[in-house]
């Protein structure tokens, strides 16, 4: 098996181009990074959490990330709605599993989030455990961590690019979520999308180490990355191989 590389490559100017919207149901204390981070790359994201609006906002946008960092009562009804809505009107959505582990209330939601179907799940190893079997029945699972592995069941895709000081910002990951949900408008096939995604997030993270002296000026200067990022950053820095 091998990916298209150029289609991997492309994806920044493919976002640009298309300018998505991306709803994005998420850990509170994420949501400007993620927000600043889709439009650094022409992306347009809204975040709103009120459940007498939230299916509206899914229902306008192109996709829609679900993540359980927030995880409260009022979120969880939010989500509900807001994955019944985006559904019904066709848009793929993403679920980050925060914490899954932690709580029972959290696990089982997570579960019954995983039976709608999710474009994809994005996990790090600990959620990943935690969700097997029902995990691997989502189009896409992408399992975080030093080397990102994407599969759809059929084929995997190994990442192995990216930068220590994304585990010190709070909301890279999230973000990664958010750019997966982002591809899926652009990018037909779930595997492309989520290793395009974690590609680009991998690549901006080491474009903004090079001019960074810490977590503080890296979280500033992965804005400009991704910002700058294009076809030839990312088919120059590819670590890619197939699992």
């Amino acid at each position: 098996m091998s990916l298209d590389i150029d289609r991997i490559a492309s994806l920044p100017q493919r976002l640009r181009n298309r300018a998505p919207r991306v709803h994005c149901l998420l850990n509170t204390v994420a949501q400007k990074l993620v927000a600043d981070g889709l439009s650094a790359l022409g992306i347009i994201p809204s975040m709103t959490s009120s459940a007498d609006e939230v299916a509206h906002f899914a229902r306008r946008a192109d996709a829609l990330l679900v993540n359980l960092g927030t995880s409260t009562p009022e979120m969880r009804r939010a989500i509900d709605i807001a994955v019944e809505a985006g559904t019904q009107a066709g848009r793929p959505f993403v679920l980050d599993p925060v914490k899954s582990y932690a709580s029972p209330i959290r696990h089982d939601f997570a579960l019954s989030l995983i039976a709608n179907r999710p474009f994809a799940v994005k996990a790090n190893a600990a959620e990943m455990a935690d969700l097997q079997p029902a995990a691997s029945k989502a189009t896409a699972v992408v399992e975080t961590g030093e080397t990102d592995r994407i599969t759809d069941g059929e084929r995997t895709a190994l990442i192995r690019n990216g930068h220590p000081w994304l585990a010190a910002v709070t909301a890279t990951g999230c973000l990664a979520g958010a750019l997966i949900a982002a591809a899926a408008t652009v990018e037909d096939d779930p595997l492309l999308a989520g290793a395009g995604a974690m590609a680009l997030i991998g690549v901006a993270a080491e474009m903004a180490a090079e001019r960074s002296r810490g977590p503080g000026s890296f979280a500033m200067e992965l804005l400009d990355a991704l910002a700058a990022i294009d076809a030839s950053d990312i088919h120059q820095r590819l670590k890619l191989t197939h699992g």
